[in-house]
């Protein structure tokens, strides 16, 4: 945008961060794509990305300890309830079941992109087993940024598939020589 001066407003223009849009740079080149409390760190390992891991893994662990705590509040009212022994067994292989979905389903998650129709019909039993899922992001946060994998291999992809398409035609076709 200019103005009767020449000079450019850029105001309006993006300031970095996150990608805007689609996910394409001006140019058409990709974007990686930004992950939860990484952003795009993940692509050069910088910008605090090693703290960040840290910090993922230390603080999903801490809420995994607290929402532990507090399920064991929920077992000692069930317990004091009077419901029986039936009840107490019922609730405590309802939440080792879903604890364990929900892990498996979170860790298979960094490495696939799951389908929208099955998480949405998935969506309860993984509130349910929530311990799980932080469990999961907790192990992951060890040794990389939790759905990094996925992310870069999309993100090689993409690149691959612009430099093969930036590079396909140089030149002007209609001037092209034919071999005979």
């Amino acid at each position: 945008m200019s103005d009767e001066t020449g000079t450019t407003d850029t105001s309006a223009a993006p300031t970095g961060g996150a990608p805007q849009g689609d996910g394409v740079a001006p140019d058409h080149a990709p974007r990686p794509e930004p992950l939860r409390f990484f952003g795009t760190s993940w692509v050069h390992h910088d910008n605090g990305y090693a703290a960040r891991r840290a910090g993922a893994a230390v603080g999903s662990l801490a809420a995994a300890a607290a929402s532990c705590l507090v399920l064991r509040y929920a077992y000692e009212g069930i317990r004091i309830a009077g419901t029986g022994s039936f009840v107490t067994m019922l609730v405590l292989v309802m939440f080792a079941i879903c604890t364990a979905l929900a892990f498996r389903n979170t860790w298979d998650g960094f490495g696939v992109r799951h389908d929208p129709q099955r998480q949405a019909s998935l969506r309860g039993l993984l509130a349910i087993g929530f311990v799980g899922s932080l469990l999961a992001y907790s192990v992951r946060s060890l040794t990389e940024a939790p759905g990094e994998k996925l992310h870069r291999e999309e993100y090689e992809k993409a690149r691959a598939e612009h430099e093969r398409r930036a590079t396909r035609r140089t030149g002007d076709p209609s001037r092209k020589k034919r071999r005979r």
